[in-house]
């Protein structure tokens, strides 16, 4: 099965080997016809710690790392 593979911003980076990525995305209401923005934070695993606040980064699903974190930056 192939893993997902979403693109968001770097919104901290205040964790070691930790960031968190705000994800977008637009969707159109059912009954309105509108499109609504729909956003989520995840908790991405970085390694190397490289990235900084206001990036804009790809990050893919993996296997979990901790408790919380279950994608991988891709770049």
């Amino acid at each position: 099965m192939p893993k997902r593979i979403l693109t968001g911003k770097v919104t901290s980076n205040k964790s070691d080997k930790t960031i968190t990525v705000l994800v977008e995305r637009k969707i159109m209401h059912p009954m309105y016809k509108k499109f609504v923005t729909k956003s989520k934070k995840f908790s991405v695993h970085d390694s190397e710690n490289k990235f900084n606040i206001g990036d804009i980064v790809s990050i893919r699903e993996c296997n979990p790392i901790s408790k919380n974190k279950r994608f991988e930056v891709i770049y």
